[in-house]
């Protein structure tokens, strides 16, 4: 996971790095049923943010822009959620990674809320 998060980043390039930092994550968690599941949920609803942007940025009208940031929102509000499920066991640095992550959906969910706002 990248070291710091206040670099500026041009949303394209932070919601693909999410992405890619839950991609790697997930790979390190314990492999339970649960979290096989939960992570597999995760890896979906965190590359959905960068797809939906991506599709946000090529809209054909102001409604279809709308429409894809709610998706972007509700995906990162989701991705936040099945994060929080993920279990890291007592690997400390694995639960600071999780906690990481999470703190970035919420950034994320705010930056797309505040998005929705400036433009409806």
């Amino acid at each position: 996971m990248k070291e710091s998060r206040t670099t500026q980043y041009d949303l394209e390039d932070r919601t693909f790095i999410f992405a890619n930092d839950v991609r790697a994550f997930v790979k390190r968690v314990p492999k339970t049923l649960a979290n096989i599941e939960d992570a597999k949920q995760v890896v979906r609803s965190s590359g959905s943010v960068g797809a939906n942007y991506i599709e946000a940025n090529e809209s054909l009208s102001k409604k279809d822009f709308v429409m894809r940031i709610r998706i972007c929102r509700k995906e990162a509000k989701e991705s936040r959620y099945w994060l929080r499920l993920i279990e890291t066991g007592d690997d400390s640095a694995l639960k600071k990674c999780r906690d990481d992550l999470v703190r970035e959906a919420t950034e994320l969910t705010n930056i797309f809320g505040a998005i929705l706002r400036k433009s409806e």
